[in-house]
This record gives C-alpha cells, sequence and structure tokens, in this order.
C-alpha cells in the first residue's frame, strides 16, 4: 500500500508535479523524493505505479529530470538548461502504433528506469507547446510551487487561494490596518 501525498498541491501536470515534490512549510524545505517510498507516492499520484519501479535507480533518475526541469523553469531559453532536459528526453522515444481504435504513440525507453523522468520532461514540452504562458510559479514570495494555469482569462496568481491567497490577503490586510 503507498502511503499518503503530503504534498500542499497534488494534480498538476506530470512534469509540474514532479516540480511540486519540494515545497515549503513554514519555510522549512520539504522534499518526497528523499527515498523510494516518496518515488511510490508520487508515481502513484500520476498513475505510473504500475508501468515503472520505484527503486533507487529510477529515484536517481527522476531526481536529475526535477533538477533540470527546475533549472528550465527558472530559466526559459537557458542552453544549459535546455540541454539538461534534452540529455533526460535522449532516453526514450515516441512510437508510432496502430490499434483497435486508431492510430497511436506508445513510449519506449533504453533504460524502463528513465520512464518516470523521461514522462515528465515529454509532459513539459507538450505544456509548452499548449500554452507556455500559463506555466506559473506561485506568486507568494515563500512558495516555491508551479501550476499550470487553467483559469479562463489566465490571471491565476496562487498555487491556491486557500493558503497562499489567503496569506497574501492577510498581509496586504495587516500592513493597511497596522498604520491606523
Amino acid at each position: 500500500m503507498t502511503a499518503v501525498d503530503p504534498r500542499p498541491l497534488t494534480g498538476e501536470p506530470v512534469s509540474l508535479d514532479l516540480l511540486n515534490t519540494r515545497w515549503n512549510v513554514e519555510g522549512v524545505r520539504q522534499d518526497l523524493l528523499t527515498d523510494t517510498d516518496g518515488l511510490a507516492v508520487w508515481l502513484a499520484a500520476n498513475g505510473l505505479e504500475g508501468r515503472f519501479t520505484a527503486d533507487a535507480t529510477t529515484l536517481r533518475h527522476t531526481l536529475a529530470a526535477r533538477d533540470a526541469l527546475a533549472s528550465l523553469v527558472d530559466r526559459p531559453g537557458d542552453p544549459a538548461a535546455t540541454a539538461r532536459v534534452d540529455a533526460v528526453l535522449d532516453h526514450g522515444r515516441i512510437r508510432a502504433t496502430l490499434t483497435t481504435e486508431g492510430p497511436g504513440e506508445e513510449a519506449e525507453f533504453t533504460d524502463p528506469s528513465w520512464g518516470p523522468a523521461w514522462t515528465a520532461a515529454r509532459d513539459y514540452l507538450d505544456l509548452l507547446r499548449t500554452a507556455p504562458d500559463r506555466i506559473r510559479a506561485c506568486a507568494h514570495e515563500a512558495c516555491i510551487l508551479h501550476f499550470f494555469d487553467t483559469s479562463r482569462n489566465g490571471t491565476r496568481r496562487w498555487c491556491s487561494m486557500a493558503a497562499c491567497g489567503n496569506r497574501a490577503k492577510a498581509s496586504r490586510h495587516y500592513a493597511r490596518t497596522k498604520d491606523h
């Protein structure tokens, strides 16, 4: 049985969900991927647990992908960050298939332990292709979470209105009232 996912934000596209395996709690950095148990939680949260094994090699490759994606999100277009994501993508490919339902695609990996890492990197390419301007970091200065803005008008600023959005509102309110 897989442990409960302790992260404050889940359900984002797999690439951003991988970035969100690190978060802050009252200024203290948390990291889900410190061991293979955490990897098992992340794989389960993204529907990957049946396809990939939560072992030390898969964890090492997944951490490499997380670091590469974090570099690219922080510095879009940076050649070194781009090269790191490309290095992860080198470990897999899409094979076109024909199924009874029609045309399909199947991911293939040089080594299955690269599967989750490659899947996250490939997902990031899909987000870039779809709406790169909707890939966002939470606007709260103490938050390190990322999200894909699916709001109608594309103006979402917080990972969660209930958490970071409320903290920002409370801070603004306190700043206004302490001067009176």
